[in-house]
């Protein structure tokens, strides 16, 4: 559980990043950033005391990598395609492969 939270706390760091470009959400944009970053480490470190590091990590940036994708087509209108959900997709299974294989 530590896990999951801890990947689509992941999501929100970039967000904040894409905050901090505009010059009137700078300031809290980083502050957004930096305070997803923290949470969602510190959840990672308390959930690799139960799992794996490959897989733990695996698991982690694909949550975080699947959301901020799904986050950037629907919150800040990034281009999309088939080959770009295809993407995703395999993404998704290879995270799904590694912590089903352990």
């Amino acid at each position: 559980m530590y896990l999951v939270f801890a990947g689509l706390l992941e999501i929100g760091w970039p967000v904040g990043l894409k905050m901090a470009q505009a010059p009137g959400t700078r300031l809290l944009g980083i502050a957004v950033a930096l305070t997803f970053m923290a949470a969602s480490g510190t959840l990672l470190f308390i959930a690799q005391r139960q799992i794996p590091l490959g897989t733990a990590y695996a698991v982690w940036t694909g949550i975080g990598a699947a959301g901020t994708f799904l986050v950037g087509v629907l919150v800040f209108g990034d281009p999309t395609s088939l080959t770009r959900y295809l993407g995703v997709a395999l993404i998704v299974a290879g995270v799904a492969a590694l912590k089903f294989g352990h």
